[in-house]
């Protein structure tokens, strides 16, 4: 097969960068296309020069970029340097601290600060500036310093960081049985009929689409999911709300509100940078382009955060104000609210 090369330099001298499986379902795709919807931040050209360096494995063997992916395909990208997300660069970063003891950190991280490296982001994290303040932070499941938990990247709002290994395990038990406490602040489209409700619904990648996630109702695939949300301001076209994580999945938020149709506003990855309610005059549409420019992110922050404490046992609960961007987009919506009335 002309799309095969011979395996050179050995797999055992290669790192391993990423591992997908492809479904049973996955009908004959190419190896690049295949990558692009796997990898968050790559390029078709990224892709495709791996490829033509040698770099894309499949079942063992590398392939070119136009190997077609079948059913069952193990697609494996390896280089000779490690991941760069293990190669932590300490960087001096200021970091918002809202609390700090020997045993614990809690930050208010800024929207567009990506949370610990990954693929294309190897620079600038949280992580970044967290290896410069404390030398010394014990490491997590997946080997990232001082991460119980963490919110995406255009997220904003607080994290707790382990500073010991006692604290580390102690953290993650509450994370695991739902003793934390995570308080969001979002704004949706759509007036919510109910003043308040529960999500349920597993959580897992979208087949057709693996930078997005989905809600599988019956609980076929994926993992359980628990959102709890509460009115707090009806402002016409959309509704502010507070919701409360009962568990921690990828995007729960994001995607638990899409759900119920009610996708957060000018949430790009899920759909909310576009009018989903309102009217078709161009004025309004003026409106919402210039909301959008004033909150170029899905607008969600992460505002109260609570845990017992590891060492003294107690409970502590913190809280942050909400960013000027989205405080600045709800002061809009609230003014346009109260003349289209």
């Amino acid at each position: 097969m002309n799309d095969i090369q011979p395996a050179d330099p050995a797999e055992d001298d290669l790192f391993e960068h990423h591992r997908f499986t492809a479904s049973k379902g996955q009908e004959p795709l190419r190896v690049d296309k295949f990558l692009m919807n796997f990898i968050e931040n790559a390029t078709r050209n990224k892709i495709q020069q791996a490829a033509k360096g040698g770099n894309i494995w499949v079942n063992s063997k590398v392939v070119k970029q136009n190997y077609k992916v079948k059913a069952g395909d193990e697609v494996r990208v390896l280089f000779e340097h490690p991941p760069y997300e293990f190669l932590l660069t300490p960087e001096n970063i200021p970091l918002d601290i809202v609390y700090e003891d020997e045993i614990v950190l809690v930050v208010n991280k800024p929207a567009g600060m990506v949370v610990h490296p990954g693929h294309g982001n190897y620079s600038g994290t949280l992580l970044n500036a967290l290896a410069y303040h404390n030398k010394d932070l014990p490491e997590n499941s997946s080997g990232r310093p001082g991460l119980v938990h963490r919110i995406d990247k255009d997220t904003s709002g607080l994290l707790v960081i382990a500073k010991t290994s006692e604290a580390m395990t102690h953290l993650a038990k509450q994370f695991y049985d739902k003793s934390s406490e995570r308080q969001y602040v979002a704004l949706v489209w759509g007036n919510i009929e109910e003043e308040e409700g529960t999500i349920e619904g597993h959580i897992a990648r979208n087949p057709k689409n693996r930078l997005q996630m989905q809600v599988f109702p019956e609980g076929d695939q994926g993992k359980e999911a628990v959102t709890h949300y509460k009115v707090i301001e009806r402002l016409g076209y959309v509704t502010l709300v507070s919701c409360i994580l009962e568990t921690g999945r990828t995007h729960q938020i994001r995607v638990h509100m899409k759900h119920i149709g009610h996708t957060l506003f000018n949430d790009e990855r899920y759909g909310g940078d576009k009018i989903l309610k309102g009217t078709t005059f161009t004025k309004y549409k003026q409106f919402v382009d210039n909301c959008f420019k004033i909150l170029p992110r899905q607008a969600l922050h992460a505002k109260t955060l609570g845990f017992i404490h590891p060492v003294s046992g107690k409970k502590v609960q913190f809280n942050s104000e909400l960013p000027e961007d989205m405080a600045l987009c709800i002061d809009k919506w609230r003014h346009y609210s109260k003349h289209s009335q």
